[in-house]
C-alpha cells in the first residue's frame, strides 16, 4: 500500500487543522495552564470536535460514528500535535471506542459508543500502576463477590481520568503480576463507592489522574471481554493507542522543525542570517530526514492497523520507538538552534518539548518497544 494518504484522508486532515489551528494554538494551552483550569480542556472545543465527527471517527456506524480506521484517528492526533491541544480526544475517542469495539457485548456498545460519539460521555483507559508502562505487571486485585468482581488497588497516570464519566480498567483475576493469563478489563463508573481520584496535571500541562480503588463492586456485567483473558485485547487497544501516539509526535517533530527553520532564516548573528552556517544546514537537513521516515513508519504502522491488525505489534513498535526518537531529537534540536531563548517559558518551544517527553513515556518508550522487538519470533 502506498505510504500516503487518500484524497479523503487529506480533506480530512484539511478539516482538522483548520479546526485545531484556528481554536486551539500553543496560547490555548498556555491559557488553560496559566488559569490552573480544573478541567484542563476546553468543553466547548470538545463539542465542536464532536459536531464535525472526530469523536467518533472510530465508532462504528450503526453507534453512531463514522466507522473509520487507524489512519484517519492518526491524521487527527498529527494535527493535534502540531499545536499541543489538550483534549480527550486520545483517551475518548481512541483508547475507549477501541476497547468497547474489539472486546464489548451488543449491550456494552450501545450503552456507551453512541454517548462517545455525540461528545456526552467521556471515558478512560486506566492500565500503568508504576512509573513506566508496564501492563503485565497489574497488580489491582479483582476477586469474585456476589454476581461480580470487588477492585481494590490504584492506577497512575490515567490520561484525563479526573473528567472521565467511565473508566476501562485492568485487574488481575488470577495469576500474578508479570503473567498475561488472568488480566480481565472491567467498566467502571467513576461515581461507584470506593473510587478516590486525584488529579495531577503533567509536565506539559496536560491531564492525567492517580485513581484508588478499594472495594469497589463490579457486575459481572461489567466485564469487557473474557475474565482472565484480557491480555490480548489490551495488547490490541495498546497497539492502537500506540500508533496515535507516535502520530501526534510526528505533528509536534514537523512543528517544532518548521518552527526552527524559520529562526533560522530570521536570527542573524556575527552578520549573517544563522541559517547561512553550514553546521546548522546539516543538522536541519537531517532533521527532516529523521522525520519523513518516521513519518513513513507510522503511516505503515497504521496502514497495518487497519488491514492485518493482528500482525500488525512489530510495525507498531518499530513506530512508537522511531517516533520516540525523532521527537526527541526535534525539540532538543530546536532549543539549541533558538539559543538561550529557546530556554524560556514566555517561548513556545518549551512546551513542545515537554509533551515529547510524555509521548515517549506514553505506552512504552524508545526502549521499551527496542526490547519488545528483540522478544518477537519474527519481524
Amino acid at each position: 500500500m502506498p505510504l500516503v494518504l487518500t484524497e479523503e484522508q487529506s480533506m480530512l486532515r484539511d478539516s482538522a487543522r483548520g479546526l485545531i489551528s484556528d481554536k486551539a494554538p500553543v496560547s490555548h494551552l498556555r491559557g488553560l495552564r496559566d488559569s490552573k483550569d480544573a478541567t484542563g480542556f476546553s468543553r466547548d472545543l470538545w463539542k465542536a470536535f464532536a459536531e464535525m465527527g472526530f469523536s467518533g471517527l472510530l465508532v462504528p456506524e450503526n453507534f453512531g460514528g463514522s466507522g473509520l480506521g487507524c489512519v484517519e484517528a492518526g491524521v487527527v492526533m498529527e494535527e493535534i500535535g502540531r499545536t499541543l491541544m489538550p483534549s480527550p480526544f486520545l483517551s475518548t475517542a481512541v483508547l475507549a471506542v477501541s476497547a468497547l469495539s474489539r472486546g464489548g457485548s451488543e449491550a456494552q456498545k450501545s450503552a456507551h459508543l453512541p454517548g462517545i460519539a455525540d461528545g456526552s460521555l467521556l471515558a478512560a483507559l486506566a492500565i500503568d500502576e508504576g512509573a513506566k508502562h508496564r501492563p503485565l505487571q497489574t497488580k489491582l486485585q479483582a476477586v469474585r463477590s456476589g454476581n461480580g468482581f470487588k477492585l481494590n488497588g490504584a492506577k497512575a497516570l490515567v490520561v484525563d481520568g479526573h473528567t472521565a464519566d467511565l473508566l476501562i480498567v485492568a485487574g488481575r483475576t488470577g495469576g500474578a503480576a508479570g503473567e498475561r493469563s488472568g488480566l480481565t478489563l472491567f467498566l467502571v463508573d467513576l461515581k461507584a463507592n470506593g473510587v478516590a481520584i486525584e488529579r495531577t496535571v503533567m509536565v506539559d500541562a496536560h491531564n492525567a489522574a492517580r485513581i484508588e480503588f478499594a472495594n469497589v463492586e463490579v457486575d459481572a456485567d461489567h466485564v469487557l471481554g473474557e475474565v482472565d483473558q484480557g491480555a490480548a485485547l489490551l495488547d490490541g487497544v495498546l497497539n492502537i493507542g500506540r500508533g496515535a501516539v507516535a502520530s501526534e509526535m510526528v505533528g509536534l517533530s514537523e512543528e517544532v522543525f518548521s518552527r526552527t527553520v524559520s529562526y533560522l532564516k530570521e536570527r542573524k548573528q556575527f552578520g549573517k542570517l544563522i541559517g547561512e552556517f553550514q553546521a546548522l544546514q546539516h543538522r536541519a537537513a537531517q532533521l527532516y530526514i529523521d522525520i519523513e521516515i518516521t513519518r513513513a513508519a507510522v503511516l505503515k504502522a497504521l496502514q497495518t492497523l487497519d488491514g492485518d491488525f493482528d500482525r500488525a505489534s512489530a510495525a507498531v513498535a518499530v513506530a512508537k520507538a522511531r517516533a520516540g526518537t525523532t521527537a526527541t531529537l526535534a525539540v532538543q534540536e530546536g532549543v539549541q538552534m533558538h539559543g538561550g531563548m529557546g530556554m524560556t517559558d514566555q517561548f513556545d518551544i518549551g512546551f513542545f518539548m515537554k509533551r515529547a517527553r510524555v509521548c515517549q513515556e506514553l505506552f512504552g518508550d524508545s526502549n521499551y518497544h527496542a526490547d519488545q522487538l528483540a522478544r518477537m519470533k519474527s519481524y
